[in-house]
């Protein structure tokens, strides 16, 4: 028997092992439910940190939503404002451009009419030179028909030497076509003193001779040519040599003028003898620049034969010049004197000026008292001060 409070109860008693049998089983069930639960807790507690992990990623994943949302529309805003940005500056730009290209187009057509008429002005030119060089050609073949006539080249030859030495020489100092004692006429003459005395320049062109060398196109032509050019250069030294050499009547010696530098050249280049056999029979060749260059050694001789003979009035005039001279040095010299003469005058007029002032002074400041007479000056000092001046 147990005694409950105030009850007893027997554990035999059915009720009582049917009440703890009932006791104990609703004890073991609320063991196994809450060692299910338990179980079921445990099993579940992944579960719920998963689902909690999830909830916050969700809820990530929202804020993110909610961030990209304001993200996009900052974006949005932001494009659009950049948009209207850029097609301001695109609509300055065009506007820039057009306005260049406007003027770069005004620009290019002023350029292009001025081009136009500068090209316009360039083909007017073009045409005058064309026109120039047609008459230049015409005059060129008007040469050539001078120069194939032997009078005509001559005469070429003549005019030349005529504005060569009309350049280099006064115009009494030489005669053109003067004619000599032995009746022949020379095509100029200088009239140099004694010694060397009066020298001739007579002109020649063996161009046929010439030509035919330049056109030579075999060694048998060349030989033949060359031929032809020494034996015409050989005939006119000794024409002239024979000719225009006279003793004592003009110089020991004469100059043949070629009017051609290209001839002279072929002649020093390739016919050294012939230059020789010249200086042989002392006729000198010449073309025009070294014609030039002669003339103005001779106009140097000339010179100085004119000063020899102006000598005595050279003499005369240096003469005059010394008396004047002198005569200028002696009115410097009196002039000097007037002007020391002056200045010791205007000394002792100031002297006499500060004592005119101070007496003055004295007179206003009523000072009779200090009056007293100035020292009277050494005449025999002043005079020396004069002869001093």
């Amino acid at each position: 028997m147990i005694q409950i409070g105030t009850h007893q109860v027997a554990l035999n008693d059915p009720f009582v092992i049917g009440g703890a049998v009932a006791a104990a089983l609703v004890l073991l069930i609320l063991l196994l439910v809450l060692r299910a639960v338990g179980r079921t807790a445990r099993l579940t507690e992944p579960l719920a940190y998963q689902v909690n992990d999830l909830a916050h990623r969700v809820q990530s994943l929202s804020d993110g939503q909610h961030q990209l949302a304001g993200g996009l529309t900052h974006v949005s805003e932001a494009q659009a404002h950049a948009q209207s940005a850029m097609l301001k500056v695109m609509e300055g730009r065009l506007a820039e451009v057009s306005r260049q290209m406007t003027e770069n187009l005004h620009g290019s057509a002023t350029r292009t009419a001025r081009s136009l008429g500068e090209l316009q002005q360039r083909l007017e030119t073009i045409d005058k030179a064309q026109e120039k060089i047609e008459k230049l050609s015409g005059n060129v073949l008007s040469l050539q028909d001078i120069l194939s006539n032997k009078q005509t080249r001559g005469a070429f030859g003549e005019i030349q030497l005529h504005d060569i030495v009309g350049k280099a020489l006064p115009s009494d100092s030489y005669t053109m076509q003067a004619t000599l004692s032995n009746g022949r006429r020379a095509d100029c003459l200088i009239h140099l003193p004694n010694p060397p005395g009066p020298i001739v320049i007579d002109s020649k062109f063996p161009l046929e001779a010439y030509e035919a060398l330049r056109r030579a196109s075999s060694q048998a032509e060349l030989t033949d040519a060359a031929r032809q050019l020494r034996t015409a250069v050989r005939t006119h030294i000794n024409a002239i040599s024979e000719r225009y050499i006279l003793e004592g009547e003009t110089a020991d010696g004469a100059l043949m003028f070629l009017p051609s530098e290209a001839v002279y050249a072929e002649l020093h280049a390739n016919f050294p003898e012939i230059v020789r056999e010249g200086f042989a029979a002392r006729v000198w060749i010449v073309s025009p620049t070294t014609c030039m260059a002669t003339l103005n050694t001779m106009r140097a001789v000339l010179k100085d034969a004119r000063m020899r003979e102006q000598a005595g009035a050279i003499r005369r005039e240096l003469h005059m010049l010394f008396e004047d001279v002198r005569r200028l040095g002696e009115r410097v010299e009196r002039l000097d004197t007037h002007f020391t003469q002056a200045q010791n005058d205007v000394r002792e007029i100031r002297i006499s000026s500060e004592k005119a002032a101070r007496r003055a002074g004295r007179l206003d400041n009523f000072d009779f008292e200090e009056l007293a007479p100035d020292p009277v000056p050494d005449p025999a000092a002043h005079l020396v001060t004069r002869e001093k001046g």
